[in-house]
């Protein structure tokens, strides 16, 4: 299985080509490469479990559910939590209302 997941990466991170290029070389490197669409079928949240959008103007996936937008960075998704940003502000919390 894991042999599979691996197979998948690099297809993505290569452009799924095999154009013999190492990644970040040729006229690509100026432009970020994007997610390879197959990828979303496969990829959720860490931390909620639930599917991503991916967001093409900013190559990044998207949960809209916790406001978060996780980076791609040469084709591959960085899902790392501390490396998501923020895309909303946080709703105020309860306490806080003004009468």
């Amino acid at each position: 299985m894991l042999r599979g997941w691996a197979a998948v990466l690099r297809r993505a991170a290569s452009g799924g080509g095999g154009g013999g290029q190492a990644p970040g070389q040729g006229s690509e490197s100026a432009r970020p490469q994007p997610l390879d669409p197959s990828l979303l079928r496969f990829l959720v949240c860490p931390l909620s479990k639930r599917p991503l959008r991916y967001e093409e103007a900013t190559n990044e996936l998207i949960n809209e559910e916790l406001g978060i937008a996780y980076p791609i960075i040469d084709g591959i998704p960085n899902m790392i939590p501390d490396a998501a940003r923020t895309t909303k502000k946080k709703p105020p919390a309860e306490d806080s209302k003004q009468p």
